[in-house]
């Protein structure tokens, strides 16, 4: 059911323009600061000390750094990239009973898109954007809820962010399952990525991402409030990659 997961979550992001690239895995320190992970999350990446790499911990680092020192034009806009990789995490301080399982791992597989945006329209994009996961969510027939975060609880690379919780039946409380960010141009600042505007003058794009969606949680969530007396019921828009609607 992972696999047939994943298909669907790469069919609906190129339904909805979304390109896909299959980036590294591995990236360098410049690449860790011009999406803002370094340095501030150092302790949660993967360092390969005698090389200076790090594995990522989303395909949002080296996507979003296919446009470092890019100048672009106006008629580029809107940029729309989608990424299937594993993604590595350290989990440095995660521990206890709501850490175990599918909750946290060290390596997972996450579908991810990204956007180049126009400035004048990058929220226009961050409501599309958090529209599409909503439809996926909702296709999947998991109990969802979206929260929008308030300035204390965002990174300090976004400028505004939107989390997406599924109800976990198991554990009788609410696991992240998507983040949606903004960053407007924080990210664009370090990465010199540029547009040139009607004027012919250089501008900075925003850049925006979010998760389209992460597997571990999402499997955890079907296999939960998907229980019958005959067995787990498989979704029906999963059915016609599985080639089966029930798992004995």
């Amino acid at each position: 059911m992972r696999e047939c997961a994943v298909n669907f979550f790469l069919d609906k992001a190129i339904e909805a323009g979304y390109t896909e690239y299959q980036p590294p895995l591995l990236i360098n320190e410049d690449s860790g600061y011009g999406t803002g992970q370094l340095p501030d999350k150092e302790g949660q990446m993967y360092h390969v000390g005698i090389d200076n790499l790090y594995l990522i911990p989303t395909a949002e680092v080296p996507v979003t750094n296919f446009y470092r020192n890019v100048i672009l034009n106006e008629s580029d806009f809107p940029i729309c990239n989608t990424a299937y990789t594993p993604c590595f995490r350290r989990e440095a301080g995660s521990y206890g009973a709501h850490v175990r399982g599918l909750n946290r791992l060290h390596q997972f597989d996450k579908v991810e898109i990204v956007r180049i945006e126009h400035p004048d329209r990058s929220y226009d994009a961050l409501d599309g954007m958090v529209a599409h996961i909503k439809g996926i969510l909702q296709e999947l027939e998991l109990p969802y809820r979206i929260l929008r975060l308030c300035g204390g609880d965002l990174g300090f690379t976004s400028a505004l962010t939107y989390d997406f919780e599924v109800f976990s039946t198991a554990q009788d409380r609410w696991l992240e399952i998507s983040s949606v960010s903004n960053f407007e141009t924080f990210q664009s600042n370090r990465l010199k990525l540029r547009f040139k505007n009607k004027e012919g003058k250089s501008q900075l794009a925003h850049t925006l991402n979010g998760s389209s969606l992460a597997l571990p949680r999402v499997l955890a969530g079907l296999l939960e409030n998907f229980q019958t007396e005959d067995g787990i019921k498989i979704p029906k828009v999963l059915q016609k990659y599985t080639g089966f609607d029930i798992i004995d």
